[in-house]
């Protein structure tokens, strides 16, 4: 049986995630006490359920610190346990929460918002480490169930790599395992006017990159630092590990150089690529087709 176990900050988008689980098929459960998980996974394991998702959050605080002892004994039942973690930041969950009118659960009589925030984030810093964080700051809703689809799909036993695509503008993803800057090191797309409604992932830019900059050697340099340490990450047992590469507003350059790093990776590990600002902004002209190499 496969069981996700998923939490996270209030505002961060659990209620979305647990819906895209569900509609992947699995058997869904909100708010759940942690001593509850192995009773409900024993009657799912009974009635024949293979998928399985529990949220439990801070509103069950008084049981959360039983997860980590409840995780290794599923685990040595042979149950696949995946603990997912959404988090973002304060500034997006102020706005969530202003924007829906509805109060933090955790917020008390003459308490702030930014002051309950706090509260929680000190509650369940420990759980942010033991399982894989996304963060949703930027994220569309339909962003965040692609994403989630894209993490439980993967087969257990490999290392995921996910690359993932941002802008320095939005911010570093809280997320992510290592950084690597391409704002200096690459010339800017966005400055010429044919190729700034087109992405990373179009021809034209493509084109650009590779005649005109250094991004094959910064790609070769990411790839061999990666190769270097990432069998440390597979004896440390790390299900996945989270490579962000940015630019200045995560369309062009860092779009193509995770790229480019997903197809290099994708015949020794499980990969998951992420652009996590590529959206429309503009009419996008017409264009020739890409041609393969």
């Amino acid at each position: 049986m496969r069981l996700v176990l998923l939490s996270g900050v209030s505002g961060s988008g659990k209620s979305v995630a647990l819906k895209a689980l569900e509609d992947a098929g699995y058997f869904a459960v909100d708010n759940l006490p942690a001593d509850l998980i192995g009773p409900l996974a024993d009657d799912a394991r009974k009635r024949g359920e293979s998928k399985v998702a529990i949220s439990a959050d801070a509103r069950s605080r008084e049981t959360l610190g039983r997860l980590p002892e409840i995780v290794a004994d599923e685990r040595s039942r042979g149950t696949d346990v995946r603990v997912v973690f959404l988090d973002a930041s304060d500034e997006s969950l102020v706005r969530r929460f202003s924007e829906t009118r509805r109060p933090h659960p955790l917020a008390r009589e003459g308490q702030s918002l930014q002051e309950a925030i706090a509260e929680e984030r000190r509650v369940l810093a420990w759980l942010a480490e033991i399982g894989q964080r996304i963060d949703t700051s930027a994220l569309m809703p339909s962003q965040l169930r692609t994403w989630i689809q894209d993490l439980v799909v993967t087969e257990r036993g490999k290392l995921t790599l996910i690359f993932e695509s941002f802008g320095y503008k939005g911010g570093v993803p809280l997320d992510a395992d290592f950084v690597f800057d391409a704002r200096c090191v690459l010339p800017n797309p966005h400055y010429d006017p044919h190729l700034r409604p087109l992405s990373g992932e179009d021809a034209e830019v493509i084109a650009f990159l590779e005649r005109e900059t250094q991004a094959g050697i910064l790609i070769e340099d990411i790839q061999r630092f990666l190769q270097r340490w990432l069998p440390r990450y597979v004896l440390d047992q790390r299900a996945s590990l989270t490579v962000a590469i940015g630019c200045t507003g995560g369309r062009h350059r860092s779009v193509y150089i995770a790229a480019q790093l997903a197809e290099r990776f994708a015949s020794d590990y499980q990969v998951v690529l992420r652009h996590r600002d590529l959206k429309e902004e503009a009419p996008r002209p017409k264009r020739a087709a890409r041609q393969k190499a």
